[in-house]
C-alpha cells in the first residue's frame, strides 16, 4: 500500500530542529563576548596587543595592577585591560575593542543590536 501526498516529518525531528535554532539564537546574544587580557602599552602595528595573564586585568576594565618580568629579570608594570572579540594569533590579539558594550553590539544570529550586555 503506497501513500500518496506530501511527506510528513516526525514530531521529534521538528522539535529537535526547532530547539537547535532556539539555542543558537539565545546563546549568540546572551553569552559574554570573547575577551583576552592584554597590555595596553604593548601595541605592535603588525601584531596587535600582547596577551598577558588575566591577573593583570583584575576582573575590571582599566586597572593597572599587573606585573610582568622584563628580559633583564626586573619587574615592570603592565597596563592590563580586557580586549573583546579580537583576532588572536599566538600571544597577540588585534582588531578587537576595549568596550564590552561595543563588542555586544556587534551581535550575532538573532541579536537586535541594542547592546544589552
Amino acid at each position: 500500500m503506497e501513500r500518496k501526498g506530501p511527506r510528513r516529518l516526525r514530531s521529534s525531528t521538528v522539535i529537535l530542529g526547532g530547539m537547535g535554532a532556539l539555542a543558537a539564537a539565545l546563546t549568540s546574544c546572551g553569552s559574554e563576548p570573547d575577551k583576552r587580557c592584554v597590555d595596553r602599552d604593548s601595541y605592535d602595528f603588525a601584531r596587535g596587543y600582547r596577551i598577558v595573564d588575566s591577573s593583570a586585568c583584575n576582573g575590571s576594565s582599566g586597572s593597572t595592577g599587573g606585573k610582568k618580568k622584563s628580559s633583564r629579570g626586573t619587574t615592570k608594570r603592565v597596563d592590563g585591560d580586557w580586549y573583546y572579540d579580537a583576532d588572536v594569533d599566538g600571544r597577540w590579539a588585534d582588531y578587537g575593542t576595549f568596550s564590552k558594550s561595543q563588542a555586544a553590539d556587534r551581535g550575532g544570529f538573532g541579536c537586535s543590536g541594542s547592546g544589552g550586555g
